[in-house]
């Protein structure tokens, strides 16, 4: 059997509502590519009906689909490095469930890779998500580039397409807590972004609250920079240099001035500074703590998801890695071409 040309991994966590849009647009969109494609659903111990309807799609498109069932709910990126471990295909795309991400705009992904990228970063053209959200994930990304250096106009879209040197470089990489974007652009040689269209959720609602967009970045930030580290050490530093100052003003106020300072004698004397420099030392502690933590769960050297069941026909658990990988099809049809924005 020979390998696909494209690999598309699908995660899917309680998507019951929508899959069946999904199913309906996918495909097609896939067909009018003219290239041998592979889909591979990774089911997230979704609660609902997600699995047997996964299980009824291969059923119906065993010649194309591969279904991956979770045994529990181990997070978006967890199952997309499982369907990294099984791609054949020489391009992989990333998609959400939710159809946020049309699949018809596959085609620009691809397009900037015969271009020459070997990273493909979806911008989502104009966001149907709520002006919180937006607000947030403008300044997420603004913070975010200034510690890492990772450069991404907007982290919050799946769709993305990799080289196959990239997706085995990140499968390689075994970190527990990873952020598939950021990790895959430091391996790139030549990452761009494209626009892409954005619609609203063909239904249900997102699984990504307030606090899992705040804990995502903190994970992003701590997990690819030490800077958090390297700026609390300068601030401990500033403080104490500016507390030994204040308290070489005070206690020479006290003797000489006699009363020119009361107010900051005030300050001192209720041990407002005191709480201050407590809260700084408690936000120190927490902030060591997470990359300690990390190492902690890195160690441990427990399985970063568990595997219950592997739907695909005979032959197609080599995801073709050490063998022969294929080549383009006859009559391959490339998209038009489509601006690009290269990231370095």
């Amino acid at each position: 059997m020979s390998a696909p040309q494209l690999s598309v991994v699908v995660p899917v966590y309680n998507e019951e509502e929508g899959l069946a849009a999904l199913f309906a647009r996918l495909y097609p969109a896939l067909d009018a590519l003219g290239l041998p494609y592979e889909v591979i659903f990774i089911n997230d111990g979704s609660r609902d009906r997600s699995a047997a309807m996964l299980k009824d799609q291969y059923a119906a498109r065993p010649d194309v689909t591969r279904v991956i069932l979770f045994n529990a709910n181990f997070g978006q990126h967890l199952a997309i490095l499982a369907g990294f471990a099984r791609v054949r295909g020489e391009r992989i795309v990333t998609l959400d469930a939710d159809l946020q991400n049309p699949p018809e705009e596959i085609g620009k992904l691809l397009a900037a890779m015969d271009a020459g990228a070997d990273y493909v970063g979806g911008v989502r053209r104009s966001r149907e998500d709520a002006w919180w959200r937006r607000t947030a994930s403008r300044l997420m990304n603004r913070l975010r580039e200034r510690i890492t250096r990772i450069r991404m106009t907007d982290q919050g879209c799946m769709l993305r397409a990799y080289s196959r040197d990239i997706v085995d470089a990140v499968a390689a990489a075994r970190e527990v807590s990873v952020y598939i974007p950021a990790l895959a652009y430091t391996f790139a040689h030549r990452p761009v972004e494209v626009d892409v269209e954005h619609e609203e959720r063909s239904a249900g609602e997102s699984k990504y609250s307030l606090y899992r967009l705040i804990r995502l970045n903190f994970d992003l930030v701590t997990g690819f920079s030490l800077v958090p580290l390297q700026l609390f050490s300068v601030l401990g530093m500033l403080v104490a240099f500016g507390s030994i100052v204040l308290y070489a003003v005070v206690m020479t106020e006290r003797t000489i001035a006699g009363g020119f300072l009361e107010g900051i004698k005030t300050l001192w004397d209720r041990d407002i500074l005191a709480f201050f420099l407590i809260g700084w030392i408690m936000f120190g502690v927490g902030l060591l703590g997470e990359y300690v933590g990390r190492i902690y769960q890195q160690v441990r050297t427990r399985p970063s998801y568990v595997i219950r069941a592997v739907l695909e026909r005979d032959g197609e658990g080599d995801s073709g890695r050490d063998g022969e990988r294929g080549g383009l099809p006859r009559g391959e049809r490339h998209p038009e071409p489509v601006e690009t924005r290269e990231l370095r």
